[in-house]
């Protein structure tokens, strides 16, 4: 019997209750040796962010074949299904809305910088490839298979990056891409937007010195910071077994309602699409119609529906006598599972995928550059702080399971400012990945 020559590489740890203790352990030891107020781990994190490592130790070990794929999926949907709208309603609930509305035009501005750049960098990237190496963007001179086209499958990147998974999904069965393809361009996605991910993260530490370069006026940042804090030392009291329980209830309740108005909403929405155009025809004619509107924004998506759910939940209630529970922690537990999600997110990171996609992800590491130097160069007209450079970008790239955590590296009282951008790019997701796609399109000749 002949052996097989490809062997499936086994994971050291294979199963989910060890993996998770693992990773928990690991931002355990994190957040002890980032306590220290001296010596070597003091110096240490002077430069190099707790968050960062929370990220990227998970994701080292991955790499190296500790965890079991399966393992990091399911901790991760757990993360993200469970504990990420837990956390934006715990953290969204102590928002100071006057405030966050205080932080001016300059927030949406970068958003919408953000969201050019990924629209424009992604042409202009096949346009720079398709004159260095055209085979790496599909020009040949063979007929290119329907399902394959290289512009079409990055347009499923457009898609993730300005608004998320669902309008990533939504262009792969636009434009039929294969799974191949977008297993390939999914690959790409994630590791390109990691490598930034983690730039962002260490430049946070340098801060103050990037928006001394962009001539940022932050006080309005540094005014909510200190209103915050001031009101947390003002109302904060040391909290019992009562005050968790009620924390931990009435979070997770809301996650249950979040879900049982995703499970209905999110398979109800494109019957009722097809339904308004029957029942009125010619509405939006010429225009688009009301299906392709829902398929396009994310309405039929359970993920949208869930996080809008916690995130409008939470900014109602923060209206009354519920905020109050922030007196008790309720924002550092939402912290806290923001945290589990970060170590999650590193889960599921590969380094060696460079490697055997190395054509596409130079081709989007030019793209990200495009976009990231777009952010910067109207930073620098309006002078907009680093903090809207960060949580503008990643409100596109990454959407509300990123933004927030990158605003709360900042300050947890931020985070909400990451979710009320986030919600932007699923509204503008799929418009402005059809945009991207039509002229990469154009610049192959497709």
């Amino acid at each position: 019997m002949a052996i097989s020559e490809t062997t499936e590489k086994v994971a050291f740890i294979q199963s989910d209750a060890v993996a998770f203790g693992v990773i928990m352990a690991v931002l355990g030891l994190i957040f002890y040796t980032s306590s220290r107020k001296q010596g070597f781990w003091h110096s240490f994190y002077k430069h190099i962010p707790a968050l960062l490592l929370c990220y990227f130790i998970p994701g080292l070990l991955n790499t190296l074949g500790f965890f079991d794929k399966g393992s990091a999926d399911n901790i991760y949907y757990i993360a993200s299904r469970y504990l990420l709208p837990a956390s934006l309603f715990l953290l969204t609930l102590s928002i100071d809305f006057e405030k966050i509305i205080g932080l001016g035009w300059r927030a949406v501005a970068m958003f919408f910088a953000g969201t050019v750049g990924v629209i424009i960098g992604g042409p202009l990237a096949v346009l720079i490839f398709a004159m260095v190496a055209p085979e790496w963007v599909g020009i040949t001179d063979g007929v290119v298979p329907k399902g394959e086209e290289i512009w079409a499958g990055l347009a499923t990147v457009a898609g993730s990056w300005i608004g998320g998974g669902a309008n990533q999904a939504s262009m792969q069965v636009l434009y039929e891409v294969s799974d191949t393809l977008f297993g390939t361009m999914a690959v790409m996605d994630v590791l390109v937007a990691e490598i930034w991910m983690v730039i962002l993260l260490f430049l946070i530490k340098k801060s103050d010195s990037v928006d001394r370069w962009l001539k940022a006026d932050n006080s309005a940042i540094e005014e909510l910071k200190v209103t915050v804090e001031k009101y947390t030392k003002e109302n904060e009291r040391i909290p019992n077994l009562n005050d968790f329980m009620m924390i931990l209830g009435l979070g997770f309740g809301v996650v249950a309602v979040a879900h049982l108005l995703g499970n209905y909403l999110a398979p109800n929405m494109l019957p009722w699409a097809k339904s308004f155009d029957l029942n009125y025809p010619g509405f939006v004619e010429n225009v688009v119609s009301m299906e392709t509107l829902v398929s396009y924004t994310g309405l039929a998506s359970h993920f949208f529906w869930m996080i809008m759910t916690a995130t409008i939940a939470a900014l109602i209630l923060s209206r009354t006598k519920v905020r109050e529970m922030d007196h008790a922690g309720s924002s550092k537990i939402g912290s806290v599972f923001i945290y589990v999600l970060v170590a999650a997110i590193g889960m599921k990171m590969d380094l060696t995928k460079i490697f055997e996609h190395y054509q596409v992800f130079f081709i989007g590491i030019v793209w990200m550059i495009i976009h990231v130097a777009i952010l910067f160069i109207v930073a620098k007209l309006i002078r907009a702080p680093y903090f809207f450079v960060a949580v503008g970008s990643k409100a596109n790239i990454g959407g509300a399971a990123s933004a927030p955590v990158v605003a709360s590296a900042f300050h947890p009282s931020l985070a909400p400012v990451g979710v009320l951008l986030a919600i932007l790019g699923y509204a503008v997701g799929s418009v402005g990945a059809i945009a991207t796609a039509i002229m990469m399109r154009a610049v192959v000749g497709g």
